[in-house]
């Protein structure tokens, strides 16, 4: 992450942050496809250093000199054409979150500008919120890329109420996944949740290493983690727009609730997050049941302002 080898900032090129990314990024891709899955012929007993692909075959599938793509892998983006990138994407197989990925680290190591600082806050605009209370009926909230719970409705405070618990704010999905020890219990898929969770934010990362909040949670979590570590460590990233969720609610019980999420103009990677119940299912019954619940319990928590000065939740690692 940013600064890992010059927390001070002096005397350093701040590309270089984007480079270690790079090689540890394609690293981890070649770590992944065999020779036979690339489709590359095997000699007799042939005896590899590696399990996945060498350099040099990554650059004959993708049609480059092995030199090149051995520079590329240490972090020279230096004028790398969309053919090369899209011959190395084929030749590890990349999937359209990965290639989104290397494209974000490689503008990254190719600018010749520093970064700027993004603000401490993402805001809400008002309309917004007023879009979020409307949907009374589906729970519904704004996050960041980070997993910060920007806003939410009612329905929406009600059925994350295990998050709104940590007095950290905003909540963080993130936080809650690998620092609350009622994670296991309210998500009953939880080892899906954290893969996707860590690959989310290594694709944010990706966007935008120099994002201070971002970095700080990816810190507070390497700490105090160690799931999260060994997670962060594999390189994966994930775009997870669509699917369904399985929490277990405290009050309700197990629910299926399919999701959507939609992009959001009003800042960096803010999105609306939406999510429903088949009709006349149990889980339909579970969420009407939960909103009578949040109709009686005028107290469940809501949204504030981000506050740096709140200590971070001292649960045990779940896992």
């Amino acid at each position: 992450m940013a600064g890992r080898n010059d927390p001070s900032g002096t005397n350093r090129d701040f590309r270089d942050d984007f480079r270690a990314e790079i090689r540890e990024f394609l690293g981890t891709r070649r770590a992944k496809v065999t020779p036979e899955q690339a489709g590359l012929p095997l000699y007799g007993e042939e005896r590899r250093r590696v399990t996945g692909l060498r350099r040099e075959e990554v650059a004959l599938l993708a049609g480059i000199s092995s030199e090149y793509y051995t520079r590329l892998e240490r972090g020279n983006a230096t004028g790398v054409s969309e053919s090369v990138i899209e011959g190395i994407a084929q030749a590890l197989q990349l999937d359209e979150a990965e290639r989104i990925h290397l494209l974000d680290l490689l503008r990254g190591a190719g600018t010749t500008r520093p970064p700027r600082r993004r603000p401490a806050q993402q805001r809400v605009r008002p309309a917004v919120q007023r879009v979020l209370d409307s949907m009374a009926g589906t729970p519904a909230f704004i996050l960041s890329g980070r997993g910060d719970i920007l806003a939410a409705n009612h329905l929406g405070r009600a059925l994350f109420s295990p998050v709104y618990a940590d007095p950290v704010r905003p909540p963080n999905n993130a936080r809650f996944v690998f620092l609350s020890s009622h994670a296991t219990e309210f998500f009953r898929h939880w080892d899906e949740v954290a893969s996707d969770t860590v690959a989310m934010l290594r694709a944010e990362a990706g966007r935008d290493l120099y994002d201070r909040r971002l970095t700080d949670l990816i810190g507070e979590l390497s700490t105090r983690s160690g799931e999260f570590r060994r997670r962060w460590a594999a390189h994966n990233v994930r775009m997870h727009t669509t699917g369904v969720k399985l929490p277990h609610h405290p009050v309700v019980g197990d629910l299926d609730l399919p999701f959507e999420t939609f992009p959001l103009p009003d800042g960096p990677s803010q999105f609306l997050l939406t999510y429903t119940a088949e009709p006349d299912s149990p889980s339909q019954d579970a969420l009407n049941l939960l909103a009578s619940w949040a109709a009686a319990n005028d107290d469940i928590q809501r949204s504030a302002p981000a506050d740096d000065s709140q200590p971070a939740d001292s649960g045990e690692t779940p896992g």
